[in-house]
């Protein structure tokens, strides 16, 4: 009895280390294998890591190329943009250039018409003072001539100093600055002047009066040719 008994006890601490061994052996099964799963992950991960920094590296230099580009053509719209309003503004300096310009001579041509029709009322004044010449001339009172002469030639000179010009009565009539109130026969050329009956003049190119003169037929100098 006591040896069956011996050999029951040592069989189930037999089967008792076998057990405890199949399940340590189990256990370690268990282990390698969530090692090895572990393991698994973990360069699932790390792939999946570095494809994902790898597509970031992509679009972070995509990005970065995109930028580069917008601005390389915002850069090109500036220089448009700078060139169109330079040009603008050189357009607006000459017109306003053109504008002051044309403002002035506007205001000298006013100024001038205006001191042109002030200088065409003197002309009768003229008129008189040298018909008081012509008169004062043929009398005896030298005195008298004198101080119309220095008078008459005062005035006269401050009115050309202010723009007036007396239009020059000599050689060929000239339609612009000469009308004929009088032809007469003459040795000399056809529309020679021969006389002045009123003088002309005129203020800073302005015609106030043209002078009335007397012209040559010219009809005498070909009688004589014909006799002869």
């Amino acid at each position: 009895m006591d040896l069956n008994n011996e050999l029951n006890e040592n069989n189930v601490e037999g089967n008792e280390n076998i057990d405890n061994n199949e399940i340590n052996n189990s256990n370690e099964t268990e282990n390698n294998n969530n090692s090895d799963n572990n393991s698994i992950d973990n360069n699932e991960i790390n792939s999946s890591n570095e494809t994902e920094n790898n597509n970031n590296t992509d679009n972070n230099e995509a990005i970065a190329m995109e930028n580069i580009d917008k601005k390389e053509e915002g850069e090109e719209d500036y220089k448009e943009k700078y060139t169109e309003l330079k040009d603008q503004l050189l357009r607006n300096i000459a017109e306003f250039d053109n504008y002051k310009k044309r403002s002035e001579n506007e205001m000298d041509n006013a100024k001038n018409i205006g001191k042109a029709e002030l200088f065409k009322n003197l002309l009768s004044i003229i008129d008189e003072f040298d018909l008081t010449l012509l008169a004062v001339s043929e009398s005896q009172e030298k005195n008298l001539l004198k101080g119309v002469e220095l008078l008459y030639s005062n005035f006269i000179v401050e009115l050309k100093k202010n723009g007036l010009e007396e239009i020059k009565s000599e050689g060929i009539f000239d339609p612009y600055k000469h009308e004929i109130l009088i032809t007469k026969a003459s040795s000399e050329p056809k529309d020679t002047i021969l006389e002045t009956i009123k003088k002309g003049y005129m203020f800073n190119k302005i015609m106030l009066r043209p002078a009335s003169v007397i012209t040559s037929k010219g009809e005498k100098q070909n009688k004589t040719i014909k006799e002869e």
